[in-house]
């Protein structure tokens, strides 16, 4: 996912302020350093992010970078560009060197990583997971490896939250069936495929026709490109779901036409577009507050204290990621596209 990927600056703060106890119970065995660096010594961070040129996983960077100067600590982004053997290669590499004390994975494959997380954590580096999850599961928040700490936005849980979006957005239409198009993210990714089965299955349990379930990729352009074969095979389409990006590039296809609009990801335009009410909502992760807090958690566990081993995402908004003119009201997004 790219991660809406379906994974900015003003709502950072209160975002850094969710209560730990929204989070899952500490615990010492997986959640303290076994050897706390002193309290003086400056940190080192290796961000192993989806790729420097994509606007979710510079949000993330955003807020670790912010963290780590004001907390003792420098970070470092390696650029995969969505590739994961690249990734498990990065991390590889950075456990023989030993050049970071604490590493964040914002993993491009959750399944294929898993050996090089170990091989980190079996080297006393502190690993944060942050956004992807590593292990096979896409159903939960849980850390699938020990001795990690998760801060995701399990893709299934995501699926299921555009679902519930997508329904209020049916509704809303006052279509009977609701008929529904899917743009999907990349074919064949673990993360997207998790994602996808949740959504449709979730739509289709709440009484949608998903008419089309197609890849719409995280640009305008693949967007666009998806939308139009969309409306050339379903001109009566009443709900279009996909990531802001690509429903940012769909969208104004649908001039003049009453087709409701949810996207996955909540940008700048994301935000400007449901509070105008151009679309119906989106699927907010704050990715900037996510990377702040994946740093916080991080630095803390190498300095030797304890910290929640399992945060969910959907927890750093008030109103559990889902997004819609009501919920935003006054709200601000914390990146652009």
């Amino acid at each position: 996912m790219k991660t809406s990927l379906r994974l900015t600056a003003l709502a950072g703060a209160a975002a850094l302020a969710v209560s730990l106890s929204a989070c899952s119970r500490p615990s010492t065995d997986a959640a303290t350093a076994t050897s706390a660096a002193p309290a003086d010594k400056t940190l080192s961070i290796g961000f192993f992010g989806f790729a420097k040129a994509n606007s979710f996983a510079q949000a993330t960077w955003a807020g670790i970078q912010e963290y780590a100067a004001a907390h003792n600590a420098n970070a470092t982004f390696l650029d995969s560009n969505f590739d994961g053997p690249t990734q498990v290669n990065q991390l590889q590499d950075a456990v023989t060197s030993k050049r970071y004390d604490v590493v964040i994975v914002q993993a491009n494959d959750g399944t294929a990583i898993v050996n090089a997380v170990k091989q980190a954590v079996a080297a006393g580096i502190t690993v944060v997971i942050e956004f992807t999850p590593v292990g096979g599961d896409y159903s939960t928040t849980q850390p699938q490896v020990p001795g990690t700490i998760s801060i995701v936005d399990a893709p299934v849980l995501n699926g299921q939250g555009l679902a519930t979006l997508g329904l209020g957005a049916c509704k809303e239409a006052g279509s009977t069936p609701c008929k529904v198009a899917y743009l999907e993210g990349f074919a064949n990714y673990p993360l997207d495929t998790a994602r996808t089965n949740a959504t449709v299955d979730a739509l289709k349990a709440g009484g949608a026709d998903v008419v089309a379930s197609v890849v719409g990729g995280y640009t305008q352009d693949s967007g666009r490109a998806a939308f139009q074969n969309v409306l050339q095979a379903h001109p009566d389409v009443n709900v279009v779901i996909g990531s802001s990006q690509a429903i940012e590039g769909a969208a104004p296809l649908a001039a003049g036409r009453n087709i409701k609009f949810v996207g996955n990801g909540g940008s700048t335009q994301a935000f400007q577009a449901v509070q105008s009410g151009t679309w119906y909502g989106v699927y907010v992760i704050p990715e900037k507050a996510e990377g702040a807090k994946a740093a916080e958690l991080g630095l803390a566990k190498a300095r030797g204290q304890q910290v929640p081993v399992a945060t969910d995402a959907r927890t750093l908004t008030p109103y559990q990621a889902l997004g819609t003119k009501q919920t935003l009201q006054g709200q601000t997004a914390d990146y652009s596209d």
